[in-house]
């Protein structure tokens, strides 16, 4: 089950984000739903359209449920499969 604290280590597809902060200021404040994932973007779907977001350097707000979760960009910067056995081998350390 998706929470706060394992976040980084499940399909982040579906999910509603907000670009918190982005090397590029015009993508700072939008917000949408998660619907790909590439090693260094994530794209989402906002009413103007698909948006392509650069991971690194950038912060996205993720909505579950009721709370809401700050995951920095650069901590989820891998391909979707690299990334939850990178974070989790991280943990174990």
């Amino acid at each position: 089950m998706r929470n706060e604290k394992n976040l980084g280590v499940h399909e982040l597809i579906g999910l509603e984000v907000e670009v918190v902060k982005s090397t590029n200021p015009l993508q700072r404040g939008l917000s949408g739903r998660v619907v790909d994932e590439t090693y260094h973007m994530l794209v989402l779907e906002t009413p103007e359209g698909e948006k392509m977001i650069m991971k690194k350097g950038a912060e996205f707000r993720f909505r579950l449920n009721d709370k809401s979760v700050i995951v920095k960009g650069d901590r989820i910067n891998y391909r979707p499969h690299e990334r939850i056995k990178k974070i989790l081998r991280r943990r174990k350390k």
